[in-house]
């Protein structure tokens, strides 16, 4: 069976994604807090990072899915291989999925900022996935975001509340989808028998 961790910010995130086909690990919010879990995520064969997420671009409303088709930070870009298989999968189960570069940074993303991470090509921000990403190494790894503020819909108003749940929504009917990109995407584990060696003569 391939071991897949799921990794979320915060507790109403992971309880959304809760699911027996993998495990959960909440990180706790923030690049700091994503940093020291990676260091302490149990044994893996591919690994995915969800949750909320801000939009970038106008096209993107409240309620989509992004899937990172890379991860971006200051200091670097990592290309994400596995995008287009997840995408494929949560889209057939209803999702509107949003691919492109997904943008980690350590605050949270407004105005005259929003517009220039846009300008670059990002279509959401996030403020985990680059330090969780990155601990994947060799193995397969995703990041999907459920959208709940971007361009005209700031984190702080009267429908955030309305937006979230709907976002959580979203990310509960997810886990069939994950956990079926993680099976296609990584080996399964073998578990190799040992006999033991006949004796000379």
């Amino acid at each position: 069976m391939t071991r897949l961790v799921v990794c979320a910010a915060l507790g109403v995130e992971a309880r959304a994604l809760r699911d027996p086909a993998y495990t959960v690990v909440r990180t706790g919010m923030g690049p700091r807090r994503a940093s020291a879990a990676a260091r302490l995520l149990p044994a893996f064969d591919a690994l995915a990072v969800a949750g909320f997420g801000g939009a970038l671009d106008d096209r993107v409303r409240p309620g989509d899915l992004v899937v990172a088709t890379e991860v971006r930070t200051a200091t670097g870009v990592l290309p994400c291989p596995h995008a287009d298989d997840l995408a494929d999968r949560l889209a057939r189960g209803g999702a509107t999925v949003r691919r492109g570069p997904v943008v980690t940074v350590g605050h949270t993303v407004t105005g005259r900022e929003r517009r220039a991470l846009a300008d670059l090509g990002a279509v959401a921000v996030d403020m985990e996935s680059a330090p969780l990403a990155a601990s994947a190494g060799d193995r397969p790894w995703a990041v999907v975001r459920a959208v709940v503020d971007g361009p005209g819909h700031p984190l702080v108003s009267p429908g955030t509340l309305a937006r979230g749940l709907a976002a959580r929504r979203r990310l509960r009917r997810s886990a069939a989808a994950l956990a079926a990109w993680a099976a296609a995407s990584a080996p399964c584990r073998t578990t190799e028998t040992h006999l033991p060696e006949e004796a000379g003569p």
